[in-house]
């Protein structure tokens, strides 16, 4: 039992130890794995040794993972930490284009600083579609993708072609593959998913772990060209309310059982060593904190004996905890804390109620054993120096010929053709066709999120040479053949085309970003829709490609196109969809991994429904060869373009989101400022005028000639889990007085609060062309209680005047694994 005051505190909010969830675990009811990984004598008796020889406080640094951006080799050195990773906005030098030499050269720098008598450190990275960090690297199609080609032997040779990838950098743990079973395609990690089918995240999931890590207890297994897994995010986490991450996951005992740990039970079966634990929760209680779920379902009725890591900072989320004091983790089963920016802190007060609790010091020792044993299958020791390893350096593996076209076979097999009226494909290669689209020549769309960045996006086509864009397939397929291809973004021609190529897609997001209420395209922009419909209008056959992280509704598109490619998110080799769209000897292949919606708002699509139907059914999909009479289907949405996250933009307060002027003589609500002398606040001391910046009356010109507030007010935002993740308040603006013009967050009850708690001035913020940046965590540590942001106010005084652009929550410089 916990006997330590903070023991004793960490048990009052974990509940009785047998149990430390609301809902308590029928464990005969779950099935157990029928083979583990065999446990090696020399191994047990090595690290049972080293155990004995180490310290208190070696021990608690032993279980503590740090991010690049936070700590520094000397420092990883001295505190004897365990572990390093770099998130998925960290690089070396803060660089996104920095070379895979200056990985390995980072990577061994921390190496370098251990002590040739200590325990190795280990470096883990967020490979989930090939090295995706790495410029230059092979972008693999993402797991929805490989869900969608249903091709085990695929999956396992990506996993062996990304494991090959992280050994030239020198890393040795990935932190995948995703396992989830995707419920509620509004989850911003759904392509991270390979489908909604157990058995096929089952097979599939398994593979892959198999591909990098190697085939359990033979000689291959974590070899010189293998990396450590991690299955990920234990348990239920594809299935949280309304699709939020890091939410609560509302189902059966049952459900969990046969929806949602059938892919774990699969995953031990392949020999996986880690797995890590989930931030959203099942009963009210978040999944790091879980007892029953972590030690006595994981640990002893699955006998998994390999390590349960933390996700970035998710121990800091359980009631009591904080990222720098979370002892309710490690009691419940957490053998490893993934404590980007928190690991200082952590490392003090875990140190400290360690020492006085001799019954959670030995549960200490469980943990730390289980990372000795997962560095010593990994062979760390022996393996030695990480740019000494066989494969480090080898820089012509990255993005090689030969992954290249493992990345293009995936993308050919994965492409689902859902419409093909009158078998308008393949196209002859002797067409003149037209390729417009925003995705058609650039890489971002296609690669999604998890690309070089957290979130994804940006100018990444120079970034990876050998790539291709489906504009360059096409070309590459039409130039030999007499055809012709003529390439304009926004569909404009001067002869008119035969057929004309639309390449449609998200703009690239992960979890959080995301999150949506609404499965429409683009909701609020019709443009997309509106080219296929002016080049159908002119008689001109429409072939429609989307890249996208889900199924989405665009029944209109459907209408309107003649052919219609579900290519979801195909990577850096995007081009090998001409090999489809062209007459030649590839068939699509590619079957939905999950139903397609038939309303914008059918949110329920992977549970069945007697009310209303998918529009296309798990694993739907048509050959060439197959004639399918299109029936036009209904083109209503109720989605409106709504994003919480922005407040203000183009002019105007967006969604819900209300604007106030206010001085000492009262407050005026406004929209938009009047179009002649603008709006002022009821004493004069703010005056509000539309302006431009670029663009007409997209902006507001603030004047302040005395102390006054421009607000905005919505409805109360939960932003515990965006402050965890390093969002920051951006402001996209000009001034000259940015010393005087304070920015505040005020939560829904600051009646009682003066402003000034929580306010801090704009000239202390973070500047980039004309974007300032304020984060998160900032507001949290002046005392905002982030569950209950629902104002942000501009406070100027005298002679202060500020040109207000746009004004939004989005990640800053790291995210969550």
């Amino acid at each position: 039992m916990l006997t330590s005051k903070a023991s004793a505190s960490a048990e009052q909010h974990l509940g009785p130890a047998t149990n430390f969830g609301e809902r308590p675990l029928t464990l005969a009811a779950w099935p157990t794995p029928q083979r583990h990984l065999k446990p090696d004598h020399a191994i047990e008796a090595e690290i049972t040794r080293q155990l004995a020889a180490m310290s208190l406080a070696e021990k608690v640094a032993q279980i503590i993972q740090a991010d690049i951006a936070s700590i520094t080799p000397e420092e990883a050195k001295k505190y004897k930490i365990g572990a390093i990773l770099n998130g998925g906005n960290s690089a070396p030098h803060g660089r996104f284009d920095a070379s895979a030499k200056e990985w390995l050269t980072l990577v061994d720098s921390f190496w370098d600083e251990t002590d040739e008598t200590s325990i190795p450190i280990i470096f883990g990275t967020d490979a989930v579609h090939g090295h995706s960090n790495i410029a230059g690297a092979t972008i693999f199609p993402h797991n929805i993708n490989l869900g969608a080609a249903r091709d085990i032997d695929l999956a396992k040779a990506i996993g062996v072609a990304t494991a090959k990838e992280i050994a030239v950098t020198g890393m040795d743990w990935t932190f995948s593959p995703t396992v989830a079973v995707a419920k509620d395609l509004r989850w911003g990690r759904t392509y991270e998913a390979f489908s909604c089918d157990p058995s096929l995240v089952c097979s599939l999931g398994a593979a892959m772990i198999i591909g990098l890590q190697g085939e359990p207890d033979t000689k291959d297994f974590l070899g010189p060209d293998k990396v450590a897994c991690a299955a990920k995010h234990f348990l239920g986490d594809g299935a949280t309310q309304d699709g939020r991450d890091q939410g609560e996951t509302n189902c059966s005992e049952s459900e969990l059982i046969t929806q949602h740990a059938a892919p774990y039970i699969a995953a031990i079966e392949a020999g996986a060593t880690a797995i890590m634990a989930s931030f959203s929760s099942w009963g009210g209680q978040g999944m790091h904190g879980r007892h029953d779920m972590l030690t006595a379902l994981l640990k002893k009725h699955w006998q998994f004996d390999g390590l349960v890591a933390g996700d970035w900072n998710g121990h800091g989320q359980l009631p009591g905890a904080a990222p720098s004091h979370a002892p309710q983790a490690l009691a419940a089963g957490l053998d490893m804390y993934m404590a980007p920016d928190s690991w200082r802190a952590l490392l003090a007060s875990t140190l400290e109620v360690v020492a006085a609790d001799a019954g959670l010091e030995a549960r200490l020792d469980d943990a730390v054993l289980r990372m000795l044993r997962f560095k010593a299958r990994l062979g760390l020791s022996k393996k030695g120096r990480p740019a000494a390893r066989p494969l480090a350096g080898r820089f012509d593996l990255l993005g090689c010929p030969e992954h290249r076209e493992l990345a293009r076979r995936a993308v050919r097999q994965s492409a689902v053709l859902l419409k093909n009226e009158n078998q308008i494909l393949p196209l002859a290669p002797s067409q003149h066709m037209l390729v417009c689209g925003r995705g058609a020549d650039e890489l971002d769309l296609a690669c999604g999120g998890w690309t070089l960045s957290w979130q994804g996006g940006g100018d990444v086509k120079g970034l990876f040479p050998g790539s291709q864009t489906l504009l360059e397939g096409l070309q590459a397929k039409i130039s030999s053949s007499g055809g012709q291809v003529t390439f304009d973004p926004a569909g404009q021609w001067n002869d008119k085309p035969d057929v004309a190529v639309v390449v449609l897609g998200e703009e690239p997001y992960a979890e959080f970003r995301g999150d949506c209420d609404t499965l429409a395209y683009r909701p609020g922009d019709p443009s997309d829709y509106q080219l296929i419909e002016r080049l159908a209008a002119a008689g001109i056959p429409v072939v429609t490609v989307l890249y996208s992280g889900r199924p989405l509704w665009m029944n209109p598109a459907l209408n309107k196109s003649a052919a219609f490619i579900a290519a979801f998110l195909p990577g850096t080799q995007a081009g090998a969809l001409a090999d489809l769209l062209v007459e030649g000897q590839t068939d699509f292949q590619g079957r939905l991994p999950f139903p397609w919606p038939a309303f914008s708002d059918h949110f329920d699509l992977c549970a069945a429904s007697p009310s209303r139907a998918p529009l296309f059914s798990l694993g739907f999909g048509l050959s060439l060869s197959d004639q399918v009479a299109w029936q036009p289907v209904h083109e209503q949405s109720d989605a409106k373009r709504h994003d919480p996250l922005t407040i203000f933009d183009r002019g105007i307060p967006q969604g819900d989101w209300t604007a106030t002027l206010s001085d000492a003589a009262g407050s005026t609500s406004i929209r938009k400022p009047n179009l002649t002398g603008g709006t002022a606040s009821h004493a004069g001391h703010v005056n509000l005028r539309a302006a431009d910046f670029g663009q007409q009356e997209n902006a507001w010109a603030i004047q302040w000639t005395d102390e006054a507030c421009l607000s905005f007010i919505g409805p109360p935002l939960n932003l515990s889990r965006e402050a965890n993740a390093d969002y920051a308040l951006y402001l996209t603006a000009v001034t000259k007085e940015p010393e005087v013009i304070g920015v505040a967050l005020l939560p829904q009850h600051h009646l009682d609060q003066p402003l000034a708690k929580f306010m801090t001035l704009l000239g202390s913020t973070a500047q980039q062309n004309h974007s300032f940046v304020i984060p998160l965590k900032r507001f949290a540590e002046l005392g905002l209680d982030m569950n209950h942001v629902c104002q942000l106010v501009l406070q100027g005084r005298e002679k202060s005047g500020l040109l207000l652009v746009k004004a939004y929550f989005a990640p800053m410089v790291a995210g969550s694994a």
